[in-house]
């Protein structure tokens, strides 16, 4: 009987525990910032890290997620137009800039040449119809007027951190990705700043899919100053993204 006693113990305790486990869908483009934000929370969270299509997607179809951070608004809308998310929970979080990056260093870079430089090359990307990072790219390079240039040698990966990888193991000698996610690795060589004016602004939204006391306690965490210094030093931006513009 006390055998029986103790384990039943033990699994309200497991269940206690849980629950009160918070999970976090975050965008790929994330992962160092906000394992380092959790860290310095010191609270049970368990992050989820995915292209943000794939994430929405998940919570769409019942996915037991508390926090969703997408690195676009469309996905987010998606989820709202659902009616998945809290009511007014809902905020821009950070923004970030676009930028293109190299396997080894490139001097006296010239966008007008790139297409040619691309002749004997690879660009990789998040893929152009679903991950954020992909879209913004190929908004900046219709914009610039070369994206039916360059596209033929276009690698479209599933999520951006897997263009960066992409890059940093000399598989494409080109990628474009975050400025975060250049700032992550020392095996990629940043060629040029994308203009945030050819592209819609990058913003993060967060918000609430489950209204639990604990998932509301690590948002409340997320827009602190602690979280804010360390999203800042990976490259991210934070303060007033209405007044920035979210990327600019």
């Amino acid at each position: 009987m006390r055998q029986l006693l103790n384990f039943l113990l033990a699994l309200c305790v497991s269940a206690t525990v849980a629950q009160a486990d918070t999970k976090v869908f975050a965008a790929a483009s994330l992962k160092s910032a906000l394992d380092e934000v959790i860290a310095a929370y010191g609270k049970p969270v368990t992050p989820v890290y995915a292209n943000s299509a794939s994430l929405a997607r998940q919570i769409s179809q019942g996915a037991p997620a508390d926090v969703f951070i997408s690195a676009n608004q469309q996905w987010m809308d998606v989820l709202d137009a659902q009616s998945l998310l809290v009511p007014d929970t809902r905020r821009d979080l950070l923004g970030n800039r676009l930028v293109l990056i190299a396997h080894t260093p490139v001097t006296d870079f010239d966008w007008a040449a790139f297409p040619a430089q691309l002749a004997e090359a690879r660009l990789a990307m998040g893929l152009v119809a679903a991950v954020p990072a992909g879209i913004y790219g190929r908004e900046a390079l219709t914009a610039m007027g070369i994206w039916h240039d360059v596209a033929p040698r276009v690698v479209q990966t599933d999520h951006v951190r897997a263009a960066l990888r992409l890059v940093a193991l000399g598989e494409a000698e080109f990628g474009l990705v975050y400025a975060s996610d250049a700032h992550a690795s020392d095996r990629v060589h940043v060629v040029a700043l994308i203009d945030a004016a050819r592209h819609t602004p990058i913003r993060y939204p967060v918000a609430l899919i489950n209204a639990r006391p604990e998932a509301q306690d690590f948002v409340q965490f997320l827009t602190g100053d602690a979280a804010r210094d360390i999203f800042a030093d990976h490259g991210f931006q934070t303060g007033d993204l209405a007044a920035s513009g979210g990327a600019q």
